[in-house]
């Protein structure tokens, strides 16, 4: 613990590292923001459960259309590029929104159209982002930039929501004008990075090596244990993407509660990477990801069946904190398997992954509300998410013999 790069402050004074840092952190800030402001008015003009998951549907459709495409894009091209140029779409479509919803002509047809063009640029934003990661931090410190990183998304998530909702009380075209701002801040701070070990793979396109990324991942059971876990237990318990009902029909609050609750789970996310950041996980990790995925089910219940917008925010804390233990243990336990010229691509089938537990767990979680009502699916989320960790402990047991992340 003697030089400056061995801490997370001298990390932080790296300079590829600290503008990929700022990159992330603004882009998430925007998805945040995004988040809070289409689920609103989604809601606000049909009132419909059922639309308010397409909202995940249509994202999440592009990314399963393009995922293998985009991590070869990711493998074969300019990483930084890729995510520069995806963030500057993102910041004209989002202005789009803020037109739109300020001279009052926004259907929610066009909403849809639009989440399903962000979900197509994320589809080839966040495989290249996440593969930049090791060329950017100095040899050993993966773990600990993983960490930060999860933090400086999580950052934006507490303050991007409340933001959202905050803005959009104000006028519903405000919260997509700031998300256009920052969009093409991080395009300019991802723009500035010099990467220090960038990557050309000699391999030319092919249909083999397009799907290379799927073969990686299905033939290392810990790497296809940990995402294939994500997958399932948060498409059970996206409990999140029901905030807007609970907000108003529930918990019977406005724009600035949702935007509320929509930040507790960023905050105890924050605090958890915070704790990672100081002290990294350095023994029996694989338990420790399936104990943090229970708690996430267990806290997910508790959500489910509150009242109290105290209690719910609480809960909704402890799943953020539970989640980024997941997650850090996975994607350090990805990245150090993945040779740096596959990154790339088995990141694309990470965040495959990722986008269908998130995007078709909010389609998923207004299907059982629209069926069985808001706390039942909420409910019934949290208890499969429990279900599932105890599974793929049986399915995986090398999985949760991983005792180090070396």
């Amino acid at each position: 613990m003697g030089t400056s790069t061995e801490s997370a402050a001298g990390l932080l004074r790296h300079r590829p590292f600290a503008l990929y840092f700022a990159g992330r952190a603004f882009s998430n800030f925007s998805r945040q923001i995004v988040a809070v402001a289409i689920g609103w008015q989604v809601y606000a003009l049909t009132g419909s459960a059922l639309l308010l998951g397409m909202v995940g549907l249509v994202s999440f459709l592009p990314t399963a259309l393009l995922t293998f495409f985009a991590g070869h894009v990711a493998d074969r091209f300019d990483r930084k590029r890729v995510v520069q140029i995806c963030q500057l779409i993102e910041g004209v479509a989002a202005a789009y929104l803020a037109w739109g919803s300020y001279v009052g002509v926004l259907t929610v047809t066009q909403i849809f159209i639009v989440s399903a063009l962000f979900g197509a640029a994320a589809a080839f934003e966040r495989p290249a982002a996440s593969a930049m990661l090791p060329g950017v931090v100095p040899n050993g410190m993966l773990q600990r930039g993983t960490a930060l990183t999860s933090g400086a998304m999580e950052l934006a998530s507490i303050s991007g929501p409340a933001l959202g909702g905050f803005a959009y009380a104000l006028s519903p075209a405000l919260p997509y004008l700031f998300t256009a701002v920052f969009w093409i801040l991080a395009s300019v701070f991802n723009g500035a990075i010099r990467m220090e070990r960038p990557v050309r793979p000699p391999e030319a396109p092919s249909l083999s090596s397009l799907f290379a990324g799927v073969r990686f991942v299905r033939d290392n059971p810990n790497i296809l244990g940990s995402i294939s876990l994500d997958l399932f237990a948060v498409l059970l318990g996206g409990a999140t993407a029901l905030l807007p009902i609970y907000a108003s029909d529930i918990l019977h609050t406005g724009p600035w509660g949702l935007g509320l609750l929509r930040a507790a789970p960023a905050v105890g996310s924050l605090l958890m990477t915070l704790a990672l950041a100081r002290r990294s996980i350095t023994r029996r990790v694989g338990v420790r990801m399936f104990q943090a995925v229970i708690v996430f089910g267990i806290a997910t219940c508790v959500f489910a069946l509150s009242r109290d917008i105290w209690l719910s925010m609480l809960a909704l804390l402890v799943m953020g904190a539970s989640d980024t233990v997941s997650v850090v243990i996975r994607l350090s336990l990805v990245q150090l398997a993945t040779p740096d010229a596959m990154r790339g691509r088995v990141s694309a089938v990470n965040f495959l992954f990722i986008n269908a537990s998130n995007q078709l767990g909010e389609f998923e979680s207004g299907l059982t509300a629209w069926l069985f009502g808001t706390v039942p699916a909420a409910l019934i989320g949290g208890v499969g998410t429990v279900v599932v960790a105890l599974l793929w402990m049986k399915l995986f047991p090398s999985l949760r013999k991983v005792e180090r992340l070396e």
